[in-house]
């Protein structure tokens, strides 16, 4: 769908990684042994996952991204997988001296929760100027992580951070900005978030990262309060010229537009026996959520597709590796139905 300006597709930019998935029975305690089941490389990071995840959600929509890479095994594969993918992969550069992140996500096959461990590499080399939006056609802009990368985290030509310069640069070109985070420590989040927000159209995060940016922090453990959640969505977007802020949550997710409309939606009932692992569901309901807003649908349909384009992530360990075209996706949503949605 293109809008009135012509534009069409979406550009990913930011962390680009290589993904070794491990599958461990558990996980263990220090100074103990676990077997490794599994062993899988993949492509990571918001960058390449939700590029990834868009380009499967419908292979007609132009992706490109925006990324570092080093000139290493790591950064040939990556690069390979995303043109194997189908991405413009035009301002994917590459850094010769520098050696590829990469993370060692392991996920439990006890709980199906994933820990990661991260050597950030090319990321902390990824500047505002790699991202030159002169001839991009792309409608919108999803950038991450914040955290993840030393110079862009840092001051940038008089702005508080470099994310705040790239985003500057993609909305002064036309480009509707949504931001990804990652579960870093709360005063972490709010301080480099903070001035992004100015930036910003969309945010699309977790309930621990709302409350984080809210000022309100919450613990990673325990019910979600979508009363809470709300509550900090509103302060949020009071505080800022957001469009949309949505939180999502393992039970469902809520949106909140800059006219006060508030939308729940519970995720989809799968049967746990197919739950492989959650590595990645959060940048598949991110994949949905855009797809549905660049293509006009109604809030309802939108949250409705991020649920399913997470459901069927999280039928394998890989961040990418299940997700289907998004009418698949939602068929799938169909024939497990939806959760109830409790506070």
């Amino acid at each position: 769908m293109n809008d009135k300006a012509g534009k069409s597709g979406i550009i990913t930019g930011g962390s680009w990684c290589a993904d070794h998935n491990r599958l461990v029975e558990r996980w263990p305690e220090e100074e103990s042994l676990v077997k490794i089941i599994s062993d899988e490389f993949r492509g990571g990071g918001s960058a390449c996952n939700l590029a990834i995840d868009i380009k499967r959600l419908d292979p007609n929509l132009p992706v490109s991204t925006i990324g570092l890479l080093g000139d290493d095994a790591d950064g040939h594969a990556l690069r390979k997988q995303a043109e194997t993918e189908g991405l413009d992969c035009s301002l994917l550069a590459t850094h010769a001296g520098q050696q590829t992140s990469f993370t060692d996500a392991y996920t439990s096959q006890d709980t199906t929760r994933r820990t990661h461990l991260f050597y950030a590499g090319t990321s902390d080399h990824l500047t505002p100027d790699h991202f030159d939006f002169t001839h991009v056609d792309a409608k919108i802009l999803h950038l991450g992580l914040p955290g993840l990368h030393n110079l862009l985290d840092g001051e940038w030509n008089g702005d508080e951070n470099g994310w705040v310069t790239v985003l500057r640069k993609a909305q002064s070109k036309g480009l509707k900005t949504n931001l990804e985070l990652c579960s870093l420590p709360p005063e972490m989040l709010k301080e480099l978030v903070t001035p992004c927000l100015q930036q910003l159209n969309y945010l699309i995060i977790n309930e621990y990262e709302i409350a984080a940016v809210a000022g309100n922090p919450v613990g990673h453990d325990g019910d979600t309060d979508i009363e809470t959640c709300i509550s900090n969505a509103r302060h949020v977007i009071s505080n800022s010229p957001l469009e949309l802020v949505i939180v999502h949550f393992p039970g469902g997710a809520v949106a909140i537009t800059r006219q006060g409309e508030v939308e729940h939606h519970a995720s989809v009932n799968v049967p746990p026996d197919q739950i492989a692992g959650t590595n990645g569901a959060g940048d598949a309901f991110a994949a949905g959520a855009l797809y549905g807003l660049h293509e006009g649908w109604p809030l309802h349909q939108t949250l409705q597709l991020a649920h399913a384009s997470a459901a069927a992530s999280i039928r394998h360990i890989g961040t990418t590796d299940a997700v289907v075209g998004w009418a698949e996706c939602l068929e799938l949503a169909s024939q497990h139905g939806w959760r109830d949605l409790q506070n």
